[in-house]
Order: structure tokens, then sequence, then C-alpha cells
């Protein structure tokens, strides 16, 4: 079995209903999220925690020292557990999430966390393309309604959308349960 790392995106206080994006069942997302955090802990398993922050403190979320930009405490980090702050939407840029990856020596990723339709799926397409076998939990990420062209796209479609469309290339995505179930 190759050795794995839970990769923990996003789950930030912005997210919340009291934060300034509240995502669409972002509390049972996190929750799930949380049950992964906690068997990947009993398993030995690391756990990479990414925060988003804009660096120029120039944007309406997610500013640098808000309480927004905290983990949210049901899955907040440990001490020994690495937290990587991103300026981007991709994980991976301009961070040292690969590095921290390969000094670990993980070789397949499980991935949780928000915004399903941004930075989840940047990091997954972005893992998948450098290798790592990726496995994303879908209930244990979140997203919010879309509008395009007039049209506004439920959270719940704009959610199945993206799991769909990695499922069909970048990944295996399965629910927390199946997950904890299998593993």
């Amino acid at each position: 079995m190759k050795k794995r790392g839970l990769i923990v995106v996003d789950l930030q206080n912005e997210y919340l209903p009291t934060g300034k994006l509240p995502l669409s069942g972002i509390e049972a997302a996190a929750a799930n999220a949380a049950l992964a955090i906690a068997d990947a802990r009993n398993k030995g398993t690391p756990v990479f925690h990414i925060r988003h922050e804009f660096a120029n403190g120039d944007a309406p979320v997610f500013v640098p020292g808000s309480d927004g930009v905290d983990i949210q405490p049901v899955v907040a980090p440990t001490d020994s557990e690495p937290v990587i702050v991103k300026n981007h939407i991709n994980s991976f840029r301009e961070t040292d999430l690969k590095q921290q990856l390969d000094t670990q020596g993980i070789e397949e990723v499980v991935v949780v966390g928000a915004m399903s339709h941004m930075c989840v799926d940047a990091v997954v397409r972005a893992a998948a393309d450098m290798g790592y076998p990726v496995t994303v939990l879908h209930d244990a990420c979140a997203t919010l309604d879309l509008t395009f062209g007039g049209v506004t796209v439920p959270a719940a479609h704009v959610h199945a959308t993206m799991m769909a469309a990695l499922e069909f290339g970048y990944g295996t995505v399965t629910s927390t349960q199946d997950y904890l179930s299998a593993a």
C-alpha cells in the first residue's frame, strides 16, 4: 500500500454561516473532514492543513490576521501537523506543499475542504498532474451557488459537476463513510 497523506483545504471560519463567504453545507462537510482527520491521526497518516490568505490584505475575504482566516475549530491542526499558508487558489503554487509531501514520503493523497469548484479542484488536478493518485471525499467538501450569464446554479449542482469532472479524469471520488469503511 502506498503511503497516504490527507490534505485539508481551506476549512476556515470565512466559510461558516457567520463568515463573509458562507458555503452551502460547510458544517456537514467540516464534520466529515473531522472524521477523516481523526482516522488519519489514529493510523499515523500525515495531515497537511492548507490556509488561504490574500497576501496584500486588499481582498474582502481571507484577510491576514482576521478571524476569517483561522481554521475551523472542528478541524483544527495539532501542533505536529503543518499549516501551509497559500495566497493562490492552487495549494501547490508558491508553497512548500510538494516538498512537505515528498519529505514525508507521501505517494497518494486524500483531499477534503473548500471550495469544491476552486481550491479543491485546483489541488486535485495539480496533485494528479504530479503523479499522485488522488481520492476526494465528496461529502467532506463544500461550495456555493454560482451565477453565470444570468443563470444561478445551485451549490448542489456546482458540487456535483465538480465531483463528476474530478472522478472522470483525476481521481477517485467517494463518501467519507465508504472511505473510512475501506481504509
